[in-house]
């Protein structure tokens, strides 16, 4: 028998007094961390939660991320965090999709009011059939009408409960990505894979019982849930959480809390390296001194910028390379071995990985190939789409990625492409062809093309070429104004630009590669 919230029950046992996470001037021990996850699982098996039911969560990097996740799986079920991002409709098809029977979602900001989008989407989905609003004071009425929150749920639930025994196959966590049809699909990940990638990400940062994570990495996604929240608790650590990204608050974080561990995506070393600290507030010797190790994927970081922080802030910088489908970690530069900036380092332990050809023969060292994957970290497979499994396998024991790469003469494996349309925007995944289904919805736009464009904040920026019904006469900032208004934060396209005809072959398929040149020729 296997559950993953072990990773955290362990820790419980051996460091009950010890902090297990600071938010802003507050802490909590892990002894009282699992009393509240005791209460929440209880809350859930009181009104008819089952081992294996699948349970939705929306919340940013606050306390109560662990304190339900963590409680969802001490029941027996399985989690499906949410982008925070998501807008009602997208949060119907992931409630839908997932069969999710109850949904935590944090009430949010009046700039993200996530309890507003969330209960648009839970009211379009009927077999989800509980909301609970996590409101940033327990004690506080829900700010939805007539609907439940996280304070009420838990009140007056016991602080103990029985872990549900699960099997090591049985699935914990499902995690959204999309693929090449640009339709959201749910990554099947059991407890055994969970639990070991854990336990590698732990070997692989050499973990120490006093290390202190700062965590600005999105709890709902593989990177930060994995690396920082699982790992982390697994090694007895503290975790100082952050629920939106600024280099104050993250250098502020690691210099108050003295920091040792963090991890980011490469936009996140881009703000910290370019950082102006006119006011003086922040002592980089110091935090020099208590930082050891800094850790980044989500997309290719330059070398530039790991030579500004090593210099800067004298930490090692250690890439690595995985996806949802993974966990994600599947390669990464180790402590140990030579670090080759520009790799992603070689496999963890209990993976393989190759590069495969068209025919799904490895390619010698050196030649491109699509990197393949398969070890304890594969997933089962995508959530109740077998040909969407199916194609990811392609009838081998590999998890074919769609990214290209090689490897070279001593086994580091380096990154060269990523599937071809994909853009990757602030270390998110978004997919073109979403979006310009989206787009198209609108009423004055009869077809849309969209493509990723560099940008020096976000690695990426999404362009959306679009041509009009006859008529029209909506202009390009209506159109972004539009889009936000229908898609996520890190979705919506930011540059528009509004053509009489888009080119295109034969056949009819529009060229976007065409788009692209036009872009590089400025």
């Amino acid at each position: 028998m296997l559950n993953l919230v072990s990773v955290f029950t362990h820790s419980v046992k051996e460091f009950p007094e010890k902090k297990a996470v600071i938010f802003g001037d507050k802490s909590f021990t892990f002894a009282q961390v699992n009393a509240v996850v005791n209460q929440v699982a209880n809350g859930l098996t009181q009104i008819g939660i089952k081992r294996g039911d699948k349970v939705a969560l929306s919340c940013l990097n606050l306390p109560y991320f662990p304190m339900v996740y963590y409680g969802i799986l001490k029941a027996g079920a399985v989690v499906v965090p949410l982008n925070v991002l998501l807008k009602g409709r997208e949060i119907a098809y992931h409630l839908n999709d997932s069969e999710a029977k109850a949904y935590f979602c944090f009430e949010g900001t009046p700039e993200l009011p996530m309890a507003k989008e969330g209960f648009d989407g839970f009211s379009q989905v009927d077999t989800c059939e509980h909301f609970f609003v996590i409101t940033a004071d327990p004690a506080s009425p829900s700010p939805i009408d007539n609907t439940q929150t996280f304070g009420q749920l838990i009140g007056t639930q016991s602080p103990e409960f029985d872990m549900v025994q699960t099997d090591p196959e049985e699935s914990a966590v499902i995690l959204y990505t999309s693929g090449t049809t640009g339709f959201p699909k749910g990554a099947e990940l059991s407890h055994s894979n969970m639990t070991l990638n854990a336990i590698a990400t732990r070997h692989l940062l050499q973990a120490r019982y006093d290390d202190i994570h700062v965590i600005v990495l999105p709890l709902f996604h593989s990177f930060g849930q994995t690396c920082q929240m699982n790992a982390g608790f697994l090694s007895g650590n503290t975790l100082v959480l952050i629920p939106k990204f600024t280099p104050e608050a993250v250098l502020n974080a690691i210099q108050n809390e003295h920091a040792t561990v963090f991890a980011g995506v490469p936009t996140m070393y881009w703000a910290l390296l370019n950082y102006e600290d006119k006011e003086n507030r922040f002592d980089t010797r110091k935090i020099a001194d208590t930082l050891r190790i800094g850790f980044a994927g989500a997309s290719s970081l330059p070398l530039e910028i790991i030579k500004g922080i090593r210099e800067k802030y004298e930490i090692p910088i250690l890439e690595g390379y995985g996806l949802s489908e993974t966990c994600p970690v599947a390669t990464f530069n180790h402590l140990h071995k030579e670090n080759k900036p520009g790799s992603i380092g070689t496999p963890i332990w209990g993976v393989e990985v190759d590069i495969f050809d068209k025919e799904c023969n490895p390619v010698p060292p050196g030649e491109v190939g699509e990197v393949v994957i398969r070890g304890h970290n594969v997933m089962k497979g995508y959530y109740n789409k077998p040909e969407a499994t199916a194609d990811a396998f392609k009838g081998t024991t590999w998890f074919h990625t769609g990214d290209l790469g090689k490897k070279d003469e001593d086994g580091y494996f380096y990154i060269v492409d990523r599937v071809k349309d994909m853009i990757i925007r602030g270390g998110y995944n978004v997919y073109p062809r979403e979006i310009e289904e989206v787009l198209i919805a609108h009423p004055d736009i009869s077809l849309a093309s969209v493509i990723g464009i560099k940008d020096d904040s976000h690695g990426e920026e999404i362009a959306a070429y679009v041509v009009l019904n006859p008529g029209a006469s909506v202009t390009e900032q209506e159109i972004i104004d539009w889009s936000k208004e229908q898609m996520a934060a890190f979705k919506y396209p930011r540059v528009i630009k509004i053509r009489e005809g888009l080119p295109m072959t034969a056949t009819g398929k529009i060229l976007k590669k065409e788009l692209r040149a036009e872009v590089d020729a400025g």
